[in-house]
């Protein structure tokens, strides 16, 4: 594929496929590996320079697509500012694959160099954007299990390995291992034959052990781990958009008017009592420290359900900021533990560089109050029947590995997310982020408890089972018995050794690569010297 431009319309079109092997497509999950394997049939034959801007482009084409909810209703500035930015990552995979092409075991190399733009996507600048990451496509199917042993980052290697392994199966296959106008001999052709069987074998291999590794997954059921009933609350908003909060009021009585319906349903016989329910983030955006009417609504729901709610809160302060809070409110005595969202959004929930992006767009402005970060993990100790700890990530919280296993490391039983999809609209933001409990419920084997204003709210197991769930821009209650398991999985345990390792051989791939190119340009610089 010498034509650059060929490459890039390659590359495109694996971007699209990529796109579209996201939620909410279920049965696309396989088109995911076809995108690294394209890649590396684009940039095949290619300098490390065009070799890079072929992988930005496919990037760029697949963040298109995939990142469309941000543009929602901010138009299209924010969300090609976002694409570009996210796939100019990109620019390094391309070279990586080309420096290691010659390697032995190759698309090895290839995967882990993948896994480390994805390291250094999810970190920096501004703590990273970890949300378009390859392993959070698979949410269901072979490779999901990776997550329970090597978290996402395992997960997108498993997925990155199969594609390259297809590309090396192709560039190996028998018809293509034979100079142009050469006959083949016997031993030549059976070797090739024998290589590509291997690599086609190593293909398979991948998600074969991802399928065995589901007999490893724990569901949950059977295991003599203690129960709890919990309840999920889904209260709706007045309208979708920017202003969502506008009638912050009547958010707020949403989720309070639902919980007395839990209630009225519980003392009819018709639902179970929860030990513990849900309110998602912006529940109550009426500071209820500050306004006695709002937490006099929210101790009426308390009471009614005679269970602990945690509440998603804007708090005011500290100064001259406000704070994304999440409040367990306990029946007859109101508000007791809280957490502080540790990571706000970067240019939705504070903003950097203010002054020089003012330069270029005046919708820095719309953000007028800057949410200030907390700095203790969100776990809470619920009062009551079993022991019951409720370990609470806030929205985009879900996509940091970090955030997520300090929650587990800390004692969750449960996980807890705590969201606000209103200002998305009807898009695939809900569908990814759900996506992404259902990996967590994985990868620590916990359950997830997913709560939205608008949707998608759900209930999902440690297998990662969604065992109920609302729709888009309705009311809705979620109640089931889930499990309280405490043991580590694998991935719990090893935290971010998986992704250094795999980033830390990239790099030495990386290396080695280049000393060989520099090996192999020497001879030719001494020879063309005499």
């Amino acid at each position: 594929m010498r034509r650059l431009w060929m490459s890039l319309l390659v590359a495109a079109g694996a971007g699209a496929l990529l796109a579209l092997s996201f939620p909410p497509g279920e049965l696309t999950r396989a088109l995911a590996v076809l995108a690294p394997a394209a890649y590396a049939l684009a940039v095949e034959g290619r300098r490390v320079r065009s070799a890079a801007l072929v992988t930005f482009v496919g990037q760029l084409v697949f963040l298109l697509f995939h990142v469309k909810w941000s543009g929602e209703y901010l138009g299209p500035l924010p969300w090609i500012a976002l694409s570009v930015w996210q796939a100019s990552y990109y620019l390094l995979l391309g070279p990586a694959i080309v420096l290691v092409r010659r390697l032995p075991l190759w698309p090895i190399w290839a995967a882990a160099s993948w896994v480390a733009i994805e390291a250094v996507q999810s970190r920096w600048p501004f703590g990273g954007f970890p949300w378009a990451r390859l392993g959070f496509s698979q949410d269901a199917g072979p490779f999901t299990p990776y997550a329970a042993y090597g978290g996402v980052p395992l997960l997108s290697f498993a997925v990155a390995l199969t594609g390259f392994l297809l590309a090396a199966a192709w560039l190996t296959r028998p018809a293509g291992a034979q100079p142009t106008g050469a006959q083949p001999t016997g031993a030549l052709s059976a070797g090739a034959a024998r290589g590509w069987v291997l690599t086609l074998a190593c293909t398979a291999l991948v998600p074969l052990i991802g399928i065995v590794g589901w007999l490893t997954v724990p569901s949950g059921e059977g295991e003599g781990v203690p129960q709890s009933t919990v309840a999920v609350i889904q209260g709706n908003v007045p309208r979708m958009g920017l202003d969502f909060n506008a009638q912050r009021r009547a958010v707020l009585d949403n989720h309070v008017n639902q919980t007395l319906e839990l209630a009225d349903a519980v003392a009819r016989g018709e639902l179970a009592q929860p030990d513990f329910v849900l309110w998602p983030e912006n529940s109550s955006d009426i500071d209820p420290y500050r306004n006695e009417d709002a937490a006099a609504v929210i101790q009426q729901a308390a009471d009614a359900i005679s269970a602990p709610i945690l509440v998603g809160a804007v708090v005011q302060g500290p100064g001259e900021y406000v704070s994304n809070t999440a409040i367990l409110w306990l029946p007859q005595s109101g508000p007791d533990q809280t957490y502080v969202k540790r990571h706000p959004v970067p240019f939705a929930e504070y903003m950097p560089m203010r002054d020089f992006l003012r330069m270029f767009t005046s919708l820095v402005d719309l953000l007028q109050t800057e949410f200030s970060a907390g700095d203790q993990v969100g776990t809470f100790d619920v009062p009551g029947g079993e022991p019951l700890v409720i370990g609470d990530v806030i929205c985009f919280e879900v996509a940091y590995d970090h955030l997520v296993a300090d929650v587990v490391d800390a004692g969750a039983d449960i996980i807890a997310v705590q969201t606000n999809n209103a200002t998305f609209g009807f898009t695939n933001e809900a569908p990814q982020q759900l996506a992404m409990g259902r990996i967590r419920a994985v990868e620590h084997g916990r359950t997830v408890l997913s709560a939205s204003t608008t949707g998608i709210s759900a209930i999902i197991m440690p297998d990662g089972e969604i065992v109920d769930r609302t729709g888009m821009f309705q009311p809705g209650i979620l109640v089931a018995d889930v499990p309280l398991r405490s043991g580590s999985t694998v991935a719990s345990a090893v935290r971010y050794w998986p992704e250094l390792v795999v980033s830390l051989a990239a790099l030495l791939a990386a290396g080695w690569g280049i000393a060989g190119r520099v090996r192999v340009s020497e001879p030719s610089s001494r020879r063309g010297a005499r």
